[in-house]
């Protein structure tokens, strides 16, 4: 019997899927091409990885697909010979704080074993002793003499470290900051919110915390003048404020409700204990960020930032401590390998090798996926979302898995157009060992790589859903049908916008010194233009742009003072607005209308028919997350939840509304024969015309028609949105209003954006510089590069060979120069269209 060479998909409706039958080549990789918001996902996440990843669960125990979390099964009526499935998501989950590349990529705890095993200690007596198996034996030892050894110098029996001791996130961590490298203390500065006001007018910022409102009360009962500017107080009663003893008041106290407390018992908290207290009591996300404004956080003392405790840095490998290598660039670490197994003793080579090429075999998929700037000490949270990604997938490449359906969505996020030739080969290899890609990529070059493209239109939403092209990719290229095809053969037309001639003679002009990699970096922003900032992965893109410039200019609005790296500054702007592609909300209750002005417009609207006003039906009666106005059944979500013990939660339609969210007694008002359900499933287009008298209505409807979502519904569910989708929803509210005062900072506003999207955000783009904005992108998109009217890129490299500025000024001058790699790469791609 033949081996099936394809998985069947039959009958796929998941999403905006328009009941499609699709067969995916199995033991090739396949590219999935299309408008954002066409049905690419849906195909990918939806169905192939949801139905691979569920039917390899079902065959494990009850016991275990009890503790594992289940996806919902798809809404499809078959699919045949479907592997296995795994996937790498277009956006990971960001580590936690005390996560680092260490941690992450595992790379950390095989050089834990290595300074265990390989390491040269210290004895108590201070004699160093050298590296020997001796010392590698002693940690395989049982009970007290387990990694005991004895000094061969003063005859001193001491205990080696463990692989375990040299964990900061365990026992190795510093006493003093618990393994973080950092201790937090209260900025004082920040404690006094305005000297020149009073401090029943707000001026000591602690007491706005949430339960010290009445803080001003007792301190006027404990004798502090409250009622005049807090600059004019004497030191005794600025002393009381700031550092005053905590002690009980009996006093008569007032209630916000106006409830009055006799002879209450008020326990005064000063101005540096509100913010302690709030910081051990409170629990809330919002709360917490609100506290931790209240204070610095600077390197720990005692560990200066190594995060281990300090005895554990006296034991060396080849000379160096394990915070050293840890801070070494991960593309210097083979080198460090070989250096290590020569300077170790003949009889320590075998155990050394097994240990060095354990080492080195899981840093290898790292830096073939371009990520040797990095260091292993390099914060978690501190990675872009192309950083994570990358390690996702050299996490997965290390396990060298077969017979694996592989499903990744956007790989190339914040892939420098260099690093993509790398990805395409571990991607290749993946097929090589055995497994099915199937890749969801708007990138020309990894499209062209493919075996086969399945290209999925031919619009967005419900304009989608449709095989619109399959087929190799010479195939396609011919293909009057395809979408992609102009891009791979090189007749699409590259230019959105007619850029500026020349850069603007007005700019923001702003140097930063030792941040990071970016030492006396001098950089200059035209106003009313777009300026895309470009370079590698950690070239320092991010540190120029979002770490600096950004909180400068907010800090600068609110006249704090400049963020410590800023050593020049000069901004006509004061405003800045930050956008990118990630979800609108959270929850499903959060649609088109609510995220706009126009939910709140349409309750006031319905709450003025006659009928409305004769049942007493104020404005919330016609919202969904209201009790007046929610369906009983399922309070305004339109589905319910069935919880089935064993197999996952089954969602179905509300029985009582019928998704329709709303309580039956509310379709009973209506204005133009409409109730409010109806009016909530039209889209854009069909909106339109109804609402042409209804100009607060009508204005936010037309700009949703100018940034391309006319074919959305108004009651469509916001974090369904596809990421191009999603960005153009967030700067709808931007485009109604003058913003020559407002820097816009796209952070990699391509992700998840076909060219010909991109084509639309440039234009969405011109529509903000006509109202005056100031525009930054921080991109590796060449679509979106040759159409900026400015560029500066950083480079030459990431890490230390980065930070400074390589080349700057307009796209299309420089690419006749070609003075650097990305200068070079958009050169290639323009020269193709041409």
């Amino acid at each position: 019997m033949a081996l099936p060479t394809k998985i069947e998909v039959r009958g796929a409706r998941v999403h905006n899927l328009k009941n499609i039958d699709v067969d995916i080549p199995l033991h090739k990789f396949v590219a999935i091409s299309g408008l954002s918001g066409s049905g690419k996902s849906s195909l990918a996440m939806g169905i192939l990885y949801e139905e691979g990843s569920r039917r390899y669960l079902d065959a494990l125990s009850t016991y275990m697909r009890r503790r594992i979390k289940q996806g919902a099964q798809a809404d499809v009526t078959s699919v045949k010979h479907i592997p296995s499935a795994l996937a790498l998501r277009q956006r990971p989950s960001v580590p936690n704080e005390r996560a680092t590349v260490g941690t992450t990529t595992e790379t950390f705890n095989v050089l834990r074993l290595i300074y265990s095993r390989l390491g040269s200690p210290v004895c108590p007596n201070g004699h160093r002793v050298p590296a020997s198996l001796d010392i590698a034996e002693a940690m395989s030892k049982s009970g007290d003499e387990m990694g005991q050894i004895t000094c061969p110098t003063c005859g001193t029996k001491f205990y080696v470290p463990s692989a375990e001791d040299f964990a900061f996130n365990s026992d190795g961590a510093c006493k003093n900051c618990g393994g973080t490298g950092k201790v937090r203390q209260i900025d004082e500065d920040k404690l006094i919110a305005d000297e020149n006001l009073s401090i029943e007018d707000g001026a000591v910022a602690s007491w706005s915390l949430p339960g010290r409102n009445f803080m001003p009360s007792v301190a006027e009962h404990a004798g502090v003048r409250i009622n005049i500017p807090y600059k004019d107080l004497t030191d005794k009663e600025k002393d009381f404020v700031l550092n005053g003893p905590e002690k009980k008041y009996k006093m008569d106290f007032l209630s916000g409700t106006g409830r009055v407390f006799h002879d209450f018992n008020a326990l005064y908290e000063n101005a540096h204990q509100a913010v302690l207290r709030s910081a051990k009591s409170s629990k809330s996300e919002r709360a917490q960020k609100r506290i931790a404004e209240f204070f610095t956080y600077s390197t720990c003392p005692v560990c200066h930032g190594t995060c281990l405790r300090p005895e554990l840095l006296k034991q060396l490998v080849n000379g160096k401590n394990i915070d050293q290598v840890e801070h070494m660039q991960l593309g210097d670490l083979p080198d460090f390998g070989k250096k290590l197994l020569a300077s170790l003793p003949d009889d320590m080579h075998k155990m050394a090798s097994s240990l060095i090429n354990e080492f080195l075999n899981n840093l290898q998929p790292l830096l073939d996926l371009g990520l040797d700037y990095l260091t292993m000490a390099r914060a978690g949270n501190t990675l872009s979302t192309g950083e994570l990604q990358r390690i996702q997938l050299a996490r997965t490449l290390r396990t060298e898995t077969t017979g694996v359906l592989y499903v990744l969505d956007e790989p190339s996020i914040g892939l420098h157009p260099a690093n993509v030739d790398g990805l395409i080969k571990i991607l290749r290899k993946l097929v090589a060992q055995g497994n099915s890609l199937v890749v969801v990529d708007h990138n020309v070059d990894i499209i062209k790589a493919a075996d086969e493209i399945i290209e999925i239109g031919p619009g967005s939403g419900e304009q989608g859903g449709q095989i619109l092209a399959q087929g190799s990719p010479a195939e396609i290229e011919k293909d009057s049908q395809s979408l992609i095809a102009p891009y791979l053969n090189g007749q699409a037309k590259l230019m959105a916008r007619e850029t500026a001639s020349a850069p603007s003679s007005e700019r923001i002009t702003f140097e930063v010194d030792h941040y990071f990699n970016l030492h006396d970096v001098k950089a200059s922003i035209p106003l009313n233009q777009i300026t895309a900032v470009t370079g590698f992965s950690g070239a320092g893109k991010t540190s120029l742009i979002l770490d600096s410039l950004v909180p400068a200019i907010q800090k600068q609005s609110k006249k704090e003072k400049l963020p410590k790296q800023i050593k020049q500054f000069n901004s006509p702007l004061h405003n800045v607005v930050s956008v990118d592609a990630s979800p609108i909300g959270k929850s499903t209750r959060s649609t088109v209308a609510t995220y706009t002005s126009i939910m709140d417009n349409l309750r006031k609207l319905f709450a003025r028919q006659p009928l409305a006003k004769e049942k007493h039906y104020t404005p919330s009666y016609f919202s969904y997350n209201n009790k007046e106005g929610a369906c009983p059944t399922c309070g305004g979500t339109g589905i319910v939840t069935l919880d089935i013990q064993f197999l996952p939660d089954m969602q179905q339609t509300c029985p009582t509304c019928h998704g329709e969210r709303y309580n039956p007694k509310i379709k009973q008002i209506k204005w133009h024969d409409m109730s409010i359900v109806d009016i909530l499933n039209l889209d854009i287009n069909e909106a339109l015309p109804v609402f042409k008298r209804v100009p607060k209505i009508e204005r936010e409807l037309k700009l949703l028609k100018e940034v391309g979502l006319d074919y959305l519904h108004l009651g469509e569910s916001t974090p369904t949105l596809s990421g191009g989708e999603a960005q153009r929803l967030k700067l709808v509210t931007h485009l109604s209003h003058k913003q020559d005062d407002t820097l816009f900072v796209f952070d990699e506003p391509t992700i998840g954006l076909h060219p010909l999207d991109v084509k639309v955000l440039v234009k969405v783009m011109q529509k903000l510089l006509d109202q005056g904005a100031t525009i930054i992108t921080i991109s590796h998109d060449l679509n979106l590069i040759v159409n900026a009217d400015y560029m500066i890129d950083l480079g030459p490299r990431g890490g230390e060979n980065g930070g400074r500025i390589v080349v700057e000024g307009r796209p299309l001058d420089l690419i006749k120069k070609l003075e650097s790699l990305t200068v070079h790469y958009l050169a290639d791609y323009w020269n193709q269209f041409k």
